[in-house]
């Protein structure tokens, strides 16, 4: 596999891959679920295009004949984002066993190598909310922004879907592709489609992880 190592260490680019790939493809709602700003979001769906982790799939509206233009991961972003799952879930496992036996400063020397990608860790579900805030209280550390937004956004999350029965919020388009629809970004027309124009930079001949 060859990665660029920018990207390697960048776990919002992972965050929005991640994302894209539970068929979230509207900025706003990326913007939502990962506690990115927009405009960074925008970068790095830029990115991952040029990188070819992701596609743009092209769809005609219903009225008009505007075409609509959703973001979806391929194969190589997928294999990508799999492999850093399990990088995550493998170090994940070594905190938990030094939370387990107690060691405070074993824990503590893995959450620092590990510490900037919790955000990814909590958004992915790889780190349950649960256990990463006893694991902070038990090393005596504070909860930083970012990833208090993710443990109360996945609270939120798991109280809505209890009060709700568990249903979503999702569309279904003609390919099968499912997804929140409701949007408020100039970014995507009424039916949160993307606007192929944000993109029309991307080269589908230029280089990403063909070797993969």
């Amino acid at each position: 596999m060859s990665t660029d190592d920018k990207f390697g260490k960048s776990p919002e680019h992972f965050m929005v891959l991640d994302a894209v790939s539970r068929d979230i493809n509207n900025v706003e709602k990326i913007a939502r679920s990962t506690k990115l700003n927009n405009q960074e979001i925008q970068f790095i769906l830029s990115d991952l295009l040029i990188q070819r982790l992701i596609v743009k799939i092209e769809k005609k509206g219903f009225l008009f004949g505007k075409k609509k233009v959703y973001m979806g991961i391929t194969d190589i972003g997928m294999k990508l984002l799999n492999s850093k799952k399990q990088e995550l879930e493998y170090q994940k496992q070594q905190m938990q066993q030094s939370y387990d036996s107690g060691d405070n400063a074993q824990l503590q020397s893995y959450m620092d190598a590990n510490r900037m990608w919790m955000p990814m860790m909590l958004f992915s579900g790889i780190m349950d909310m649960m256990i990463f805030s006893s694991m902070m209280s038990f090393m005596g550390m504070g909860i930083n922004p970012m990833e208090s937004a993710m443990i109360e956004d996945s609270a939120g999350t798991y109280q809505d879907a209890s009060s709700n029965g568990g249903d979503a919020d999702t569309h279904s388009d003609d390919n099968g592709t499912t997804g929140d629809s409701d949007s408020t970004n100039n970014d995507y027309d009424d039916n949160g489609a993307f606007d192929s124009g944000g993109f029309d930079s991307f080269d589908p001949g230029s280089g990403g992880y063909d070797s993969f």
